[in-house]
Order: structure tokens, then C-alpha cells, then sequence
């Protein structure tokens, strides 16, 4: 007997994910644990596998040439990146086993970034445990002033922190006016 499960799909639809653009994508623990950081004040500390999410996220433009990293933030329980997807070079000069000879999906860069980050985390503390929700968050983002409100929000996400639900010392939150970068960001087109 099968489950069928009905999730509701985040993704534009008829949109091509491998199309060259710019991604703000977000990924969450599995049961949003807080394994990756803790913070104080402004101030991240990353556990150390924290430290390993962060070295395989900077790696992701070694696995595939048509990747580049841009604002970047490992916080307790999520991250939070924006990924640059460039047109390929041009076709290998010889054929490898190497993810270069391909253009991929932005599907594909996260997954490989959440199988190596367990696998990375699997092989140093020999643990089975899962580490990544299921899914991901991400949005396209289509303008200059949408990428600059998003760093913005990538950035001061240690700032808010206190005020988050995920949090265990979770503050109520102050009106807007007195909400550490309260102006936050909007989707623009």
C-alpha cells in the first residue's frame, strides 16, 4: 500500500531552476534542532557541526562550475544562502566523472550540499541522526534592490534571533519600531 503525500509546492511554477539567476535559499534541522550554532548578541557561535555545514557550503563552487556563493549565515537551527547560478563555460575539453559536465538545477546543488554536509557530519562523529528537513525554501530573486534587502536580512538574522519562536530564549517581540532591522525585506519583482 502506498502513501501518497500531498505537499504543496514552493517552486514558480513552469520556472526552470537550472536557468542562470539568482536564489535565496533557506534550510532548516530536522525538527529545526539547534545543532549548527548558538548565538549571542549579535555574536554566532558555530558547533562544530556548524563549522562543517560551512566549509561544505563553500565548497559547493568546487562540485559544479556554474555555481558562485554570495551573502551566507549558519544560525542554531537553519541557514540561510543566496546562490549564483552562471551560464557553463563551454563544453570540458574531455569527458570525467566530475559534476562540471552538466548545468544544474538548483534542486540538485542543494541536495548535494545537504547529502555531502551528513556525509561530512556522518563520517567525523559517526552518527546516523538526520540533519536536513525534508525540503527547502528558496526564491528567485529578479531585482537588484530584492538581492540587496535580502544580504540585508541575511546579515542581520543574528540580530533577531531573540525574537525568534524557534529559539528557547525566545523574547516576545517589541513593536516594529523597536525591533532590531525591523525593515526586514519584501519579495520584489
Amino acid at each position: 500500500m502506498s502513501t501518497i503525500f500531498n505537499r504543496r509546492s514552493i517552486r514558480l511554477s513552469g520556472y526552470d531552476y537550472a536557468t542562470a539567476g539568482v536564489y535565496f535559499v533557506t534550510i532548516c534541522t530536522h525538527k529545526r534542532a539547534l545543532r549548527l550554532a548558538s548565538i549571542c548578541g549579535s555574536q554566532i557561535q558555530l558547533t562544530a557541526e556548524g563549522a562543517l555545514v560551512k566549509q561544505t557550503w563553500f565548497e559547493l563552487p568546487l562540485r559544479f562550475n556554474t555555481v558562485e556563493l554570495d551573502e551566507f549565515i549558519v544560525m542554531p537551527n537553519h541557514i540561510h544562502g543566496i546562490i549564483v547560478l552562471n551560464k557553463p563555460d563551454g563544453a570540458s575539453p574531455a569527458p570525467t566523472n566530475s559534476l562540471h559536465n552538466f548545468r544544474p538545477a538548483l534542486s540538485s546543488i542543494v541536495c548535494a550540499f545537504k547529502s555531502l554536509a551528513v556525509a561530512c557530519l556522518n563520517r567525523q562523529f559517526e552518527t546516523r541522526a538526520p540533519l536536513w528537513q525534508r525540503n527547502y525554501y528558496e526564491h528567485v530573486i529578479r531585482s537588484g534592490k530584492s538581492l540587496d534587502d535580502i544580504r540585508r536580512y541575511i546579515h542581520d538574522n543574528p540580530l533577531r534571533w531573540s525574537f525568534d519562536r524557534e529559539n528557547p530564549d525566545h523574547k516576545p517581540c517589541p513593536s516594529s519600531a523597536a525591533r532590531p532591522s525591523a525593515r526586514g525585506w519584501r519579495l520584489s519583482s
